[in-house]
């Protein structure tokens, strides 16, 4: 309430519900955008010619400038001085104009081979440079390298500004998110934005293959462009965001953060904090071994599964049935999701619950009828949907953040050895292998649901409300170490555990898991020590967000 009595926007339960709707709207489209092309990481191979170390090093291209030119850190102060709303519309734009180079880099327009064989000077300048870069090359760390592509090279320069925007966003959402429900339930609503935000990553392993292969012809540039059309989309969430938030400052009387001058003493603040730093480490512990993975995901399941494609001239292999798996994807999570909110119907919420058990048992048959990885990897994040409210409420109301840090790290583990050694043994067995992989991907959609319900909510508590958006940039920052270093390593591990010339979806993944487990490992560590010094401390993550 205002000092007039006026009742706010954020007062309204309507209000900041729809504030959270566009934020997660928009961070959904980058989330599709993040991952277009980690389903057809067999066609880039075919198609553009990119092995795993050139797919790896692309990949970890997102995050370079986040990481070694510390844009997240200036990001952060942007968000401190500038506010959410200026923020929120520059990180979309530079989205788009990522997004967009990504595109032309991957487009037969930029190969442009001519009736004589030539590229375009473009092309040539991309082959013949970049090769060598001076400093990065010292220390390992370069984005390129001799021999890249000149297409994944354009490419990773497209992706590394949309990593700058996408981080910054990041922030951005998780700053508006505190501002528009700190002291209501923020562990719900951080929750909920991640759980609809996640739906990005099934939606890209649905349709980036449709776009990729539709009508019979393979074109990889298709799934890029609609990724870049939902980059567009996400700028627009974050324009009528602009504007309502703009509405609520005009009401509280209160002004944008950027009337607060920032002040680099305040990182010091921020860093003398040992409980910033182990929710910063189980951030890039966590992270790590999610993104990284989700990137090879499709590939690992190709590798590891008995599939057998459906003949394109069936119904199952037909285009109808992309569109027909979405809407039960859509019902399912929809229908899962409500269920939490239905507590004085109880009719209602089992209803819900009903219908999306089934949905979702219809969704994974028509997933192994179509035999495709990429739609088996699909319900990654649809359980997550499902719990991550009900974490989120529970962390609101009773607490335990720390706790379920820890039970996180245990089904991480748990599910990165289940793929490294017991998928592989159901290998020849279609149905048994399928329904390993359908089971592990979901529980381990729900342990990376932990995050967004139990840790982020945490920060808050860590460090002033003046220097809330410096806190999340830098943990976001070392948390993209993590997403830049792993890629490149699971490409570096493929290319050395697997003999020259091994076929796409023969590649050995053995390694390359374990090497996640051993993060969930160290992050199930750290949040145990977590629990020891948040006790000691008295930090309050154990505490409940709303005070009774």
């Amino acid at each position: 309430m205002t000092q007039t009595g006026i009742k706010t926007l954020r007062d309204s339960a309507a209000m900041r519900w729809i504030a959270l709707l566009l934020l997660a709207l928009a961070m959904f489209c980058s989330y599709v955008f993040m991952d277009i092309l980690s389903p057809i990481k067999d066609l880039m191979q075919t198609e553009r010619g990119w092995d795993s170390l050139a797919f790896g090093t692309m990949q970890g291209s997102e995050v370079f400038l986040n990481v070694f030119v510390f844009f997240l850190i200036f990001a952060g102060i942007i968000l401190d001085k500038m506010g959410v709303r200026f923020t929120a519309v520059l990180s979309g734009s530079v989205m788009l104009i990522g997004g967009m180079i990504k595109y032309y880099a991957i487009s037969e327009s930029f190969v442009g081979v001519d009736e004589m064989g030539n590229h375009t000077a473009l092309y040539n300048w991309f082959t013949n440079n970049l090769n060598y870069i001076p400093l990065f090359d010292e220390i390992g760390v370069a984005p390129f390298y001799r021999g890249m592509p000149a297409s994944a090279k354009l490419a990773a320069c497209g992706f590394m500004l949309f990593g700058c925007g996408c981080e910054m966003a990041g922030i951005t959402v998780s700053r508006g998110i505190v501002k528009w429900f700190k002291g209501r339930e923020t562990a719900l609503a951080m929750g909920s934005e991640m759980a609809l935000a996640r739906l990005g990553v099934a939606t890209c392993m649905i349709f980036s293959p449709y776009f990729a292969k539709l009508g019979g012809e393979i074109n990889v540039s298709r799934s890029v462009a609609f990724g870049v059309v939902l980059l567009c989309i996400a700028l627009m969430m974050f324009i009528v965001y602009f504007f309502m938030d703009k509405k609520l400052d005009s009401q509280t009387g209160e002004a944008e953060e950027k009337d607060d001058p920032f002040k680099i003493k305040d990182i010091g603040k921020i860093l003398s904090s040992l409980g910033f730093w182990l929710v910063a480490l189980l951030c890039v512990l966590y992270y790590s071994a999610i993104f990284p993975f989700q990137k090879y995901a499709v590939n690992m399941l190709q590798c590891n599964l008995t599939l057998t494609e459906a003949d394109p001239n069936s119904f199952w292999g037909g285009n109808s049935v992309t569109i027909v798996q979405y809407i039960l994807m859509l019902v399912v999570a929809a229908a899962s999701f409500s269920s939490n909110f239905m507590k004085n119907n109880k009719g209602m919420k089992y209803g819900l619950m009903a219908l999306a058990v089934v949905a979702l048992v219809v969704y994974c048959y028509m997933g192994y009828m179509r035999g495709t990885a990429e739609t088996i990897f699909a319900v990654f994040p649809l359980l997550a949907v499902a719990i991550t409210p009900i974490l989120g409420n529970y962390v609101d109301h009773k607490g335990k953040a720390a706790t379920m840090l820890l039970l996180g790290s245990a089904l991480l583990i748990v599910c990165h050895l289940t793929f490294a050694f017991i998928l592989p043994e159901f290998k020849g067995n279609a149905v048994g292998g399928v329904i390993v992989a359908y089971v592990t991907i979901l529980v381990l959609g729900a342990s990376f649901s932990l995050v967004p319900a139990a840790l982020w909510p945490s920060v808050p508590k860590l460090v002033d409300e003046k220097i809330i958006g410096s806190a999340y940039a830098l943990i976001f920052w070392i948390q993209n170490i993590g997403l830049w270093l792993f890629p490149l390593l699971i490409g570096k591990v493929l290319d050395n555990t697997n003999p020259a010339g091994t076929a796409a979806t023969e590649l050995d993944y053995t390694w390359a898991l374990v090497m996640l487990a051993a993060l969930g490992v160290a992050a199930g560590l750290i949040a145990l020590y977590l629990r020891v010094v948040d006790k000691k401390k008295h930090l309050g993550l154990e505490e409940p967000n709303i005070k009774d």
